[in-house]
């Protein structure tokens, strides 16, 4: 089961990650290192983009145990205007 929760307000995550440059499976593989680097309770930003590393990222992070706070687009008129798969941002949390 995913565990994505919703807070009403974000606070700053303590970690962030551009992966935007990258692809499939290089955007988890940098997405674990990072986490591995965290402590428990921490959080990260995680931006990304593409249909794969959308679909595989946040799935992978909860695979692992992690919760997965928000997964949002950058702009969300441009989701709205054609690109679902454009620049989103991930906010995770480890275990």
């Amino acid at each position: 089961m995913n565990k994505t929760v919703k807070t009403g307000k974000e606070q700053p995550a303590d970690y962030f990650l551009d992966i935007t440059g990258e692809v499939c499976p290089l955007t988890f593989v940098k997405t674990k290192l990072l986490i591995e680097s965290m402590s428990a309770g921490q959080t990260a930003e995680v931006l990304l983009q593409g249909k794969e590393p959308l679909d595989n990222v946040p799935r992978n992070v909860t695979d692992h145990g992690h919760t997965v706070l928000s997964l949002e687009p950058v702009d969300p008129d441009g989701a709205a205007h054609g690109d679902p798969h454009g620049p989103h941002r991930l906010l995770l949390q480890k275990a």
